[in-house]
């Protein structure tokens, strides 16, 4: 049976988060996490969104526009290992939650896709911009070329947090080359240690 890790990762969302929240969204693609992130944020939250192809935006913009939520989100034409430098250090260690969903645009050129590199950067960007407590969800499509590649790596980046104590993980679906699969990765406040 196959998981819907898309309503799997809203669950894990729901249960966490709040509205007047602090949300990003990393890989913003036809803004479906968007729209949700601007839901639960409410009128007091803010959606930071962020994504390297500009019909990507435009997908997102319009997604918001028909829902009546793009006054609660800032949209960002740039990578996502970008989005702690580009949202500036006053973010640093305030956000709730950031979202990723790592591959390619469904229906777009598949060239243009995340990269194991960029990907390792943002998740370095993304850990920075949490609050303790805060999340990244983590989807993980590797049917491309690199895919493979790239979801090794944050698996081993995912391990590397959950080893040293930082992070609480959760996992969902198959890890291998053919399936996706999705983790939530809880920062624990300093001192917290492993439950």
């Amino acid at each position: 049976m196959k998981i819907n890790l898309a309503a799997f990762a809203h669950g894990f969302a729901r249960e966490r988060l709040r509205a007047g929240g602090f949300f990003v969204d990393a890989t913003a693609g036809n803004g479906h996490d968007t729209e949700f992130l601007a839901e639960i944020a409410g009128t007091a939250g803010r959606v930071d969104a962020f994504d390297v192809q500009p019909e990507a935006l435009e997908a997102t913009r319009e997604r918001l526009e028909r829902s009546g939520l793009s006054g609660r989100v800032s949209l960002h034409l740039c990578g996502h290992e970008n989005m702690a430098e580009r949202l500036g250090s006053a973010r640093l260690g305030t956000a709730d939650a950031v979202f990723f969903n790592l591959g390619y645009l469904p229906r777009s050129d598949r060239r243009v896709k995340t990269r194991a590199e960029t990907t390792l950067r943002a998740l370095d960007a993304a850990w920075a911009l949490l609050a303790p407590g805060g999340f990244i969800s983590l989807t993980v499509y590797a049917r491309h070329e690199g895919g493979f590649e790239e979801s090794a790596q944050v698996d081993a980046w995912l391990e590397k947090m959950r080893g040293n104590g930082d992070a609480e993980l959760f996992l969902c679906g198959a890890h291998n080359p053919v399936e996706p699969w999705w983790a939530g990765v809880v920062k624990r406040a300093r001192g917290a240690g492993p439950a």
